[in-house]
């Protein structure tokens, strides 16, 4: 954690920002190893410039910040108290009233909170850290990679635990419950989204909400899922058929599987973010199904499963090693069902490694 509070206040020297504040759950586990949801209470950590970093938070949290590792000042303040008395007295004996630049999560902060903070500061220029932020995150180090391997093979376990789930008349949620309570049994005590399972014609919504929907023959199966482990996420999506499986089904099937795996061999260090797209999008579209692709390629993942960069074809970045991302084309026929495959990827040296291992070819359940 040390080497990355130093790389940000290496950066708010070069930029002259005398104080940054960070209050997102995500960034504030990336600096410190310490993750809560601290609800509606203020909790963050400033940094300064010239001095060592102070975390405020509720006081019934201060013995698990300690247990994670924190070893510079806490400031715990208890919910009759005002936490911004004690962040004003802070400004006060650092003498910073007069900053002239200061840094906040501008996407995250919210109006009131920026108004508290920037009422110190009335002749500061108000620059984002998220740029920074999102720079040091976008490259997981090993123990990232570790952690997030792991996740994605709970992922693959849930996926098989939907699929032998699976029988004529039992619902979405039926399944959904079943997945879920099977991955608690394995420690897993959070899902990192709203676990999908999708029969039928309503496969064919690309975000759709499970329900009493009962399994027939002759559906599609969408599963997707992610499990949150050590403070990181995983994110598989798997299509399957139930009994039986038509020639327009194994075509949209292939199509996606071409598509996806198009996309993959694109993943190699110094390529264009947005070619991932672009490839995967034109073999949809020649395919006959390109107006039933709706969403980009895929999306940067790690402590958040929807994190920098997003993985859209207007994306002009550049791929480079220890990335982790999902690559997830689709295609989505309303009314009638829809596929997807979604795989959690790593970038290496000089290629790919999918973390998500489940089977991708066309599997009919019997």
């Amino acid at each position: 954690m040390q080497e990355r509070l130093t790389k940000v206040t290496e950066w708010m020297n070069e930029k002259n920002i005398e104080v940054a504040f960070l209050n997102s759950t995500e960034n504030v586990f990336y600096l410190s190893n310490f993750y809560t949801d601290p609800h509606e209470r203020l909790m963050g950590i400033f940094l300064f410039k010239q001095a060592q970093p102070v975390f405020i938070l509720p006081a019934m949290e201060v013995g698990q910040l300690k247990n994670a590792g924190w070893e510079y000042e806490i400031i715990g303040y208890s919910d009759h108290e005002n936490p911004w008395k004690f962040i004003e007295a802070i400004i006060q004996k650092k003498q910073l009233e007069k900053a002239e630049a200061v840094a906040i999560e501008k996407d995250v902060l919210t109006y009131r909170r920026s108004e508290e903070f920037l009422s110190f500061f009335p002749e500061a220029k108000v620059i984002s850290v998220e740029e920074k932020l999102n720079a040091m995150r976008v490259v997981k180090d090993n123990e990232e990679i570790s952690i997030i391997r792991r996740a994605a093979n709970m992922a693959d376990y849930g996926v098989q635990v939907g699929i032998d789930a699976l029988e004529e008349g039992i619902s979405e949620m039926e399944v959904l419950a079943t997945i879920e309570f099977e991955l608690k049994k394995k420690g897993i005590r959070e899902m990192s989204f709203s676990t999908m399972v999708l029969f039928g014609e309503k496969s064919g919504d690309p975000h759709g909400n499970p329900g009493d929907r009962m399994l027939n023959a002759g559906d599609m199966v969408l599963f997707d899922l992610g499990v949150v482990m050590d403070g990181y996420c995983s994110d598989i999506t798997r299509t399957v058929a139930f009994k039986s499986v038509t020639d327009k089904q194994k075509d949209m099937y292939q199509t996606v599987l071409k598509a996806e795996q198009a996309s993959l061999e694109k993943s190699k260090p110094g390529n264009r973010i947005g070619d991932l797209d672009k490839v995967a999008r034109n073999i949809i579209t020649e395919a006959g199904y390109g107006d039933y692709f709706p969403h980009r390629i895929g999306h940067g993942m790690g402590i958040n499963v929807h994190e920098f960069p997003s993985m859209s074809h207007l994306n002009d970045g550049i791929i480079t090693e220890g990335m982790v991302y999902t690559i997830e084309p689709g295609i989505y026929l309303p009314g009638i069902g829809g596929v997807r495959i979604e795989d959690d990827v790593l970038v290496t040296m000089d290629g790919y490694e999918t973390l998500t291992k489940f089977p991708k070819e066309l599997q009919i359940i019997e």
